[in-house]
């Protein structure tokens, strides 16, 4: 049963994705941003649904009531491909912060621009993250957006980290806002780049801001212990065996 579970959400993810990624093509043109992040909001929810009603997995969203009014930096636990459509379906107009190379992709490459994503330039060093603040979070906040990163840059498998990157606190310092944690279990579910996904409740739980202003040792220990350690504590009785819970794993590229 999960096998064919597993199949039919395979194949609705691949058309779905197909389907939304081609209509997405005349909002590109448009002088407006808001027709294709409602375009993107469809697409997630949708992908969301299938995951519900196809593979199995209910997601159990808390602690929205947490996130401020206004601009702030959503710094979230990276354990699954579905993480994405996740936190998008919570939020219209979402920004994002995403590696220079996906720029590079053909059609992707015009839809984030178009969506007003911060490309990191991952080479540029000082220089490119003086323009990082100068223009993109600037603009950001200007726009009133809530811009989302993922602090490790790379997915996790549960109950296990990459090294938390120092950009976001250079982000969180040149966004002058609160930096909201997110922990999250939806590794379980849905591992990493995993076809094969498992039945069950997935939980997103939006934690308490970090406030402004805090220098970047005291920053990213706070940020890493809130994420870590709820993420670690939704994973319950089904943390994996064999495994040195919370250890920290080199990057792919090491």
């Amino acid at each position: 049963m999960i096998l064919i579970r597993n199949i039919l959400f395979q194949t609705a993810y691949w058309m779905t994705s197909i389907i939304f990624a081609l209509g997405a093509l005349p909002f590109i043109a448009l002088p407006t941003r808001k027709p294709l992040m409602l375009w993107i909001l469809a697409y997630t929810r949708t992908m969301c649904f299938w995951m519900r009603v196809l593979a199995g997995i209910k997601i159990e969203v808390r602690g929205r009531e947490r996130l401020p009014e206004g601009p702030c930096i959503i710094a979230a636990k990276h354990q699954s491909w579905g993480d994405g459509f996740v936190m998008f379906s919570q939020f219209f107009d979402l920004a994002f912060v995403t590696g220079d190379h996906l720029e590079k992709v053909p059609l992707l490459g015009g839809i984030l621009q178009k969506m007003g994503a911060i490309v990191v330039d991952n080479c540029g060093g000082a220089v490119a993250r003086a323009r990082l603040v100068d223009t993109d979070l600037r603009k950001a906040q200007r726009e009133n957006r809530k811009i989302l990163i993922y602090p490790e840059g790379h997915l996790s498998p549960v109950g296990q980290r990459h090294r938390y990157r120092k950009g976001v606190y250079h982000m969180y310092k040149g966004y002058d806002c609160p930096a909201v944690p997110v922990a999250t279990n939806l590794g379980l579910r849905w591992p990493q780049q995993s076809w094969q996904l498992r039945p069950g409740v997935a939980v997103l739980e939006f934690l308490d801001p970090i406030p402004p202003g805090l220098g970047k040792d005291e920053f990213m220990n706070r940020l890493e212990e809130a994420i870590e350690t709820r993420s670690i504590e939704l994973l319950g009785d089904e943390r994996p065996d064999g495994i040195v819970i919370g250890a920290e794993l080199p990057d792919p590229q090491i």
